[in-house]
């Protein structure tokens, strides 16, 4: 995923340890907050359905409700000093300001906060740190922490050790490290992507290419499930932090390799960068794909698994729905709509805005995959700025992370049904 989320964010886009527990309340000036410009899609022209519910946040990212109704975002910070690697093009910048948001009953406050986050220096731009935030019951949360990278970046620095990995935190804002998604990927390399260009000195190959991006989040009974969006793969998590392989997605290390169906002089293969799993109403799991670049309009499928069976490789005809772009999440609501969010839109590559698309499922096909590739796809918000999570709430209304690669300027947009 170095060739798909890094060129994703960085180059296609053109735009602009472990730490103490804290909280920082809507007052505070550096702080999330609840008293927002109404400015989607602009204050000239405002969307009725539309309330700007948080504001001020650093490259908010997944969205989840708590047991209590409170809705929670995953904020990957805003990096900070250094320690610094370079991509070629940017500076990206370490520091420990990666945090996690909690709005209820109309106070936004900062639970946690301390953890690690990378991000372009100086303004924080499109960083990796916390992604994803899941909670099951009244008992503690977890949140992934990207890393984007190989799993070897975190042995050049002490600072970059905290990444890649899952953390698991109280109700109270304490939280410690657990499972370390990245390792797994080191000792394993499920997709079995092998890099033919460059093998450490004195290693005659062929090397595997390791990269790792713990990214969405679904916490399920006895465990978490991952998708890290590096390795091309869905994760189970075990209580005990145990890791194991759910299932894996067609991308260029796969036999065969995958095609990105863009005309030439673009890439002509790509991964499968899954970024986002749900649990739908008939009890599978399901699971979108951003692909790689050069993000195809069509190209971006959502896969169903079911637990309990051999972990299969997913390859591009498996898919349950298909015809989507850079799908960045999904959820479902009540009434069994699917609602994907798409983090682009535009033939090729990244050129307009993003949307979220609702899928209304015929249920007068005989299963779930036809139901939802034959229902009624409505274009139901556009004009999004890289919007990252969408979340349904139980009163109706969908929660979007919007601005979710910018500093200090990323909000929470609530929509009206």
């Amino acid at each position: 995923m170095r060739a798909a989320l890094i060129v994703a964010f960085v180059v296609a886009l053109g735009v602009g340890g472990q730490g103490a527990p804290g909280v920082m309340r809507s007052s505070d000036q550096t702080g999330p907050a609840t008293e927002c410009a109404q400015d989607f899609p602009s204050e000239a022209s405002p969307d009725p359905r539309a309330t700007v519910v948080v504001c001020r946040l650093d490259n908010p990212r997944g969205l989840t409700f708590g047991p209590e109704g409170a809705l929670y975002v995953a904020e990957a910070g805003r990096g900070g000093t250094g320690p610094c690697i370079g991509t070629g093009v940017m500076t990206f910048c370490y520091g420990p300001s990666g945090a996690v948001s909690r709005l209820w009953q109309g106070t936004v406050e900062r639970l946690l906060t301390g953890l690690p986050s990378l991000a372009r220096f100086p303004d924080g731009f499109r960083a990796t740190g916390p992604h994803d935030v899941a909670m099951l019951g009244r008992g503690t949360g977890h949140v992934t922490i990207g890393l984007e990278n190989d799993p070897a970046l975190r042995d050049t620095q002490p600072e970059f050790s905290g990444l890649g990995r899952l953390v698991r935190f109280t109700p109270q804002g304490a939280w410690h490290f657990t499972a370390d998604i990245a390792a797994y990927e080191a000792a394993h390399n499920p997709d079995g992507r092998i890099d033919f260009e460059r093998c450490p000195a004195g290693d005659p190959g062929p090397c595997p290419y390791l990269d790792s991006n713990p990214y969405g989040l679904l916490a399920v009974p006895g465990g978490q499930l991952v998708t890290d969006a590096g390795a091309n793969a869905l994760l189970r998590v075990a209580a005990n932090g145990a890791l194991s392989v759910m299932a894996l997605f067609h991308s260029r290390g796969t036999d065969p390799p995958r095609a990105s169906g863009a005309p030439p002089t673009f890439d002509q293969l790509t991964d499968a960068v899954p970024t986002t799993v749900v649990k739908g109403p008939d009890g599978a799991y399901y699971v979108g794909e951003l692909t790689g670049v050069p993000f195809v309009a069509g190209k971006a499928n959502i896969y169903r698994v079911v637990a309990g069976e051999a972990p299969p490789v997913f390859l591009t005809s498996d898919a349950c729905i298909s015809g989507f772009k850079m799908i960045i999440d999904m959820d479902f609501d009540a009434q069994g709509n699917l609602y994907v969010l798409q983090h682009a839109t535009g033939a090729v590559q990244q050129a307009l805005p993003g949307v979220v698309i609702r899928v209304a499922p015929d249920m007068t096909k005989p299963d779930a995959c036809a139901q939802y590739a034959a229902g009624v796809r409505t274009t139901l918000v556009a004009g999004l700025t890289r919007p990252t999570s969408v979340a349904a709430g139980s009163d109706g209304s969908l929660y979007i992370s919007n601005r979710g690669n910018s500093a200090a300027v990323g909000q929470v947009i609530r929509i009206k049904p």
